[in-house]
């Protein structure tokens, strides 16, 4: 069971445990949480809650080995355009973190390509690239508490390091 100032995985987003409260019309208890990066949204969850949407975020030593896991990675290959929003959705779905970096190399490297060759950048690529590095970062700047940014920035540079 997880306590008030919990940081959990809801879904996909990283949320904070704000309160445990007692629903007035069932009597269940509920997790009252906070997206963290979106503290206006309240969700509440039963405690009991049957279906696996919470878990926990991963800890510092799960960050640190999935960072060093990120180089042996692989991005999507030959994926016709056509269906590469089909394979970004299913990669989102899988709730794995090595599917949230595989969404964030292929969508960098497509991107980067079509500005190699003097092509607009994809939206979708983008949008997926986004959403991607939300959930990713997010968990694990909780992780290893920095921020989003700060997390970007390390990942980036111990990425570079572990290619060299």
């Amino acid at each position: 069971m997880y306590k008030v100032n919990d940081y959990v995985v809801y879904k996909k987003d990283v949320c904070k445990i704000r309160e445990i409260k007692k629903n007035q019309m069932n009597g269940k208890d509920y997790y009252i949480l906070s997206p963290i990066d979106d503290q206006s949204l309240i969700i509440g969850i039963p405690i009991d809650n049957k279906i696996d949407y919470l878990k926990s975020v991963m800890t510092k030593k799960e960050a640190y080995d999935l960072i060093n896991k990120i180089p042996n990675i692989e991005p999507l290959k030959n994926i016709d355009d056509r269906y590469i929003e089909k394979s970004y959705k299913e990669l989102l779905l899988s709730g794995t973190h090595e599917d949230l970096i595989k969404i964030i190399k292929t969508t960098y490297l497509r991107n980067n390509d079509r500005l190699k060759n003097n092509r607009k950048i994809s939206e979708k690529d983008s949008n997926y690239f986004k959403q991607a590095e939300k959930y990713l970062y997010n968990e694990i700047s909780v992780s290893l508490n920095m921020t989003f940014d700060e997390t970007k920035a390390y990942i980036i540079k111990k990425v570079q390091e572990l290619i060299k």
